[in-house]
């Protein structure tokens, strides 16, 4: 049997959690990822009544739950605070706006998020965890081994109290790898299990399309850290060929302009490469869903979450039990 096709709800928080889950059984899938904003789940009315009805709502529509997802709040613990945070942040997490105070609320939103996920029923908790050395990244004025050795320490002293509590949930954090976290590609994600000695509450959430268009070799990931995949989204993103007039930093256009040299785009529309991926889960012996995180601002969305699904249920195949040339070892 594959593996269950869900959608991502991050991309559709303008809509209620009723029409959300009406369309996404209509596109033909199998269950949702609940975002931890707009209305879909929200993590301060989560108690045992209002996880209940949330479930009464996804049987209606015939959706199963696998993991709930705090990329805006996650992002808040290791960020340097600015007025950005301020329209990504519940108020009772921002608060009077000092940056210590949004750090400090937004690790106790983040644990609390794994409570409310123990009460679901679900064991992941995908998210962000933001960086407060991401500004660092490219180094001129030249920047000292200490500088980013401090930032990873960083990270490490405030994500591990928040992982002791989600262990002692049975919840794991799935970090998604993606640029300006503290782990953006192979390398910076080694740096970050190390930084919480090798926590076992903390692992991924698998995305090919923030690596692919760095140049990261996004199925060796699979690989080399295929005990810490605990969740894979299904996303594609399209590179050029050919010069562009903004590379890959993007030059500060929005998404969607032709100028950019690299955009996210529709499932099988751009350049990842999903069967080698998939191949790469049945070797790790994956189980979990791949949830379809949709983004193509060349698309109408609703057209493109069907096509998506149909997509992903076309590439996934479950893997042989028997070798092709068994019978002549017999």
């Amino acid at each position: 049997m594959s593996r269950p096709v869900t959608l991502f709800t991050g991309q559709w928080a303008d809509l209620d959690i009723d029409t959300m889950c009406e369309k996404a059984s209509s596109f033909g899938y199998d269950g949702v990822e609940l975002a931890c904003w707009g209305d879909h789940f929200e993590v301060a009315k989560a108690d045992d009544a209002y996880c209940q009805g949330r479930r009464e709502i996804l049987e209606k529509h015939n959706l199963q739950l696998f993991s709930i997802s705090s990329h805006l709040v996650g992002q808040a613990v290791c960020d340097n605070i600015d007025d950005r945070h301020q329209a990504i942040l519940p108020d009772y997490v921002w608060g009077d706006g000092d940056p210590e105070g949004v750090r400090q609320r937004a690790a106790d939103e983040l644990v609390a998020a794994a409570q409310a996920a123990h009460r679901l029923g679900v064991d992941v908790v995908n998210g962000f965890t933001g960086s407060s050395i991401w500004h660092l990244l490219y180094s001129f004025p030249p920047v000292s081994p200490n500088a980013i050795a401090e930032g990873y320490a960083d990270f490490g002293r405030r994500f591990t109290p928040i992982l002791d509590e989600f262990h002692k949930l049975g919840v794991r954090f799935a970090l998604e790898v993606h640029p300006t976290e503290i782990a953006f590609d192979l390398v910076s994600a080694e740096r970050a299990i190390e930084a919480l000695d090798g926590h076992p509450a903390f692992g991924f959430n698998y995305d090919p399309s923030h690596l692919g268009y760095q140049g990261v070799d996004y199925v060796k990931f699979i690989y080399r850290f295929s005990k810490r995949i605990f969740h894979v989204h299904m996303k594609d993103v399209g590179w050029s060929l050919t010069p562009t007039e903004a590379g890959v930093f993007g030059g500060h256009l929005d998404f969607g302009d032709r100028r950019r040299y690299w955009d996210f785009r529709s499932l099988g529309r751009g350049n990842i490469d999903f069967e080698e991926i998939i191949r790469a889960l049945n070797r790790i012996d994956y189980q979990g869903p791949l949830s379809v995180e949709w983004e193509d601002n060349g698309m109408d969305r609703e057209h493109g979450a069907a096509e998506a699904c149909a997509f992903v249920r076309e590439v996934d195949f479950v893997p042989s039990g028997v070798a092709f040339d068994a019978f002549f070892a017999e």
